[in-house]
């Protein structure tokens, strides 16, 4: 899986690549986000980029800043799912040839099976119709864990970062998670957990305090013209507001906005992370995306790039993810909006 082939996401995407690419990269994430945000795909498109011995970098010439080759021996193993420093841990029940305690290792065939038919972004129930298991409800276990730790204790076997992806993480049992804790605070070399799921709340406090969380926003939302133009200017009245933090100003901008209802909200907060992805661009890069650039305000057009740099860009993007993903969970809007706009405000006086 390549990045190229997630549609959307490309404002993560990037911010991904670039910190790989920056050699930040952090030995246990979470990609929290429901499966139709494409967050197992991301996942799995982040292993093979990390992992890519001719990784692509685009310079302006793409939406994309990076991408991994495809053609190299590592890329194409990635592809089959194949390749040896890959591990995979999901949700398993007992099926008529499993046993009592069944765990991801027996079932990895069907699993490759699952993700290839469903292009990665099939949802548990799929997983488990897949199964032939509709009516039982899928664990990971200890056994999985103990498999992990013995995995992840020995050396590649191709001088690669080793990779496990564990999809519905928020499926692990208390037992199995709390044998996992010494592997996330003391990983191996080289060694990378990438954690999928769509509940925060299904999982032990214990388990986010130890990972990185990246909110993978839902996707399937496209900004009409018309609709451009009027978040156009909501956006410039709200950067502005930032800046000064009048509350009472501010108060009114936050109830007109949550007046929107859940899904014009939503797209607000898309046409939010275009604009900030194209500022970042011209600023970083000197890529100017005209058609994202225009607010309709010519001193904003011109002032306003500047704000977002390298020091504030991964801060404002991940709280617009969040603020989005909380909207979609059907958050109090006036709230998530609060502290949202305390947030960007903190973040851009940051740059």
């Amino acid at each position: 899986m390549r990045f190229k082939d997630i549609e959307g996401q490309r404002i993560l995407i990037n911010h991904l690549t670039e910190i790989i690419d920056s050699g930040r990269v952090s030995h246990a994430q979470l990609l929290l986000g429901p499966s139709s945000s494409g967050s197992l795909a991301l996942a799995i498109a982040y292993a093979q980029y990390l992992n890519c011995e001719n990784r692509q970098h685009y310079h302006g010439e793409s939406d994309l800043r990076a991408d991994s080759c495809g053609e190299c021996p590592t890329c194409k193993k990635y592809q089959q799912l194949m390749h040896t420093d890959l591990h995979f841990v999901f949700p398993t029940a007992t099926t008529s040839s499993a046993s009592s305690s069944p765990c991801s290792n027996e079932f990895i065939e069907q699993f490759r099976d699952f993700l290839n038919n469903y292009h990665q972004t099939g949802t548990e129930d799929q997983w488990y119709e897949h199964l032939g298991i509709e009516k039982k409800q899928g664990m990971i276990r200890e056994r999985d864990v103990d498999n992990i730790v013995r995995e992840l204790g020995l050396k590649s076997y191709e001088g690669s970062y080793k990779v496990l992806i564990m999809w519905m993480a928020e499926r692990m049992n208390i037992v199995a998670a709390n044998k996992l804790l010494k592997t996330l605070e003391e990983p191996t070399d080289r060694t990378v957990i990438l954690m999928v799921a769509e509940s925060r709340d299904r999982m032990l406090s214990t388990i986010l305090s130890r990972v990185q969380q990246i909110v993978v926003p839902g996707q399937g939302i496209e900004v009409s013209g018309s609709r451009r133009v009027e978040y156009a200017a909501m956006f410039v009245s709200w950067m502005r507001l930032l800046f000064k933090l009048n509350m009472q100003t501010l108060s009114a901008w936050v109830d007109k906005a949550a007046e929107l209802g859940r899904e014009p909200l939503k797209l607000f907060l898309k046409f939010a992370q275009e604009s900030v992805r194209a500022c970042y661009l011209k600023t970083a890069a000197g890529v100017e995306l005209k058609d994202e650039l225009t607010f309709g305000d010519e001193k904003f057009n011109s002032s306003f790039p500047a704000m977002i740099t390298n020091n504030n860009v991964e801060q404002i993007c991940n709280a617009l993810n969040e603020a989005q993903y909380s909207i979609e969970r059907n958050a109090y809007a006036k709230i998530t909006l609060m502290q949202l706009s305390f947030r960007l405000s903190k973040a851009i006086k940051n740059r």
